[in-house]
Parts: structure tokens; sequence; C-alpha cells
């Protein structure tokens, strides 16, 4: 029997001074079975810089046709396509063929061996975007979330100030390929 995904419920409280978005939304992530604490942390994360409406998760690591969230037009194209991680060239080439706008968030370990291995071929493709998460920043994040959680989250000069009422920690990101 397959592995049922973990449900985490998140009351999020959203003040993105760069771009004048105040918003108040209530949020249900999944974290999947063979995902860690830290990049559904990193999805979260992402969903409120990128925050506008029409913004949405979708099935992310069930569905190899998909990234981990995305904004679709009323008639269902994509403008948006959001990749979490250290995706491989030929899927973002793919995303850019059926996207308007493509952007990676890399995080992790590994992700600074990462874009040096992938740069020259990613930075061929257009529309693409990347920016990186440092791994301890996200890791330390990622023990503010709890099951059912309260989360205010500021965004002042593109660093991320997350608050759960108790404890708080912020988060640099760094724009590596393309325009802000």
């Amino acid at each position: 029997m397959a592995l049922k995904p973990t449900i985490y419920k998140a009351q999020v409280a959203l003040a993105d001074s760069d771009k004048g978005h105040y918003e108040q939304f209530s949020l249900t992530l999944a974290c999947h079975p063979s995902e860690t604490l830290e990049r559904m942390t990193a999805r979260l994360l992402v969903y409120c810089l990128q925050w506008q409406a029409g913004l949405a998760f979708t099935r992310g690591l069930s569905s190899a046709d998909e990234p981990d969230l995305w904004l679709r037009d009323d008639s269902g194209d994509i403008l948006h396509w959001i990749e979490i991680g250290q995706p491989e060239e030929p899927r973002l080439r793919k995303a850019c063929g059926r996207a308007s706008a493509v952007s990676v968030f890399a995080f992790g370990n590994g992700a600074t061996t990462w874009w040096k291995r992938n740069a020259d071929a990613i930075s061929m493709l257009e529309r693409v975007t990347v920016w990186s998460f440092d791994w301890r920043e996200v890791s330390a994040a990622s023990t503010l979330i709890e099951r059912n959680t309260q989360l205010s989250v500021s965004i002042s000069g593109g660093t991320l100030y997350v608050d759960n009422g108790s404890r708080n920690h912020s988060l640099d990101v760094t724009l590596l390929h393309g325009e802000q």
C-alpha cells in the first residue's frame, strides 16, 4: 500500500513591501512521503515570494508533467511555471515551450554544484529566471513549520522574514540568472 502524504495547514499573513502585496490566506500543503520538510517549506516560501491571484500548487512530485507551482489564465494556458529544487535543462526547455515564464528556485546541499554544471545550458533558454536559497536558511525556516501553523511572512529588499509567533528566521534569495 502506498504511503499517504502528510497534510500541513498554514494561516499566512503576507506583507510583501517589494511588490505591494498585503494578503492573508489559508494554505493546505501535502508533504509527499518522499519529500522533506525543507522542500515543503521552500514551496511555501516560494508561494509567498511569487504570490498573485491564481497562483496554485500542483501535484508536484506526483506528476512529471507539472511544476511545483503555476499560474494559469482562464483559458488554461500556463503563464508562469515554477520549479523548486534542481531541475535538469531538458525539463526546463520543455517548460519554456509550455509557459510564458519559467522560474527555478534552487536549494539544497548541491545547489551550487547544480548551477555550476547547468548554468550555461539553462542560461541559453528564453524566459527562465533562476533564484537560489541557502540550504541552511531553508533548513532553519523549516523548524518554524508545524502541522497547523500561523505564519507572518514579510518580504523586504528580497529578504523573507518568517515568524510563527514564538520564533522567527530570515532568508535571502539570490538571483542567479534572469531579470527580477
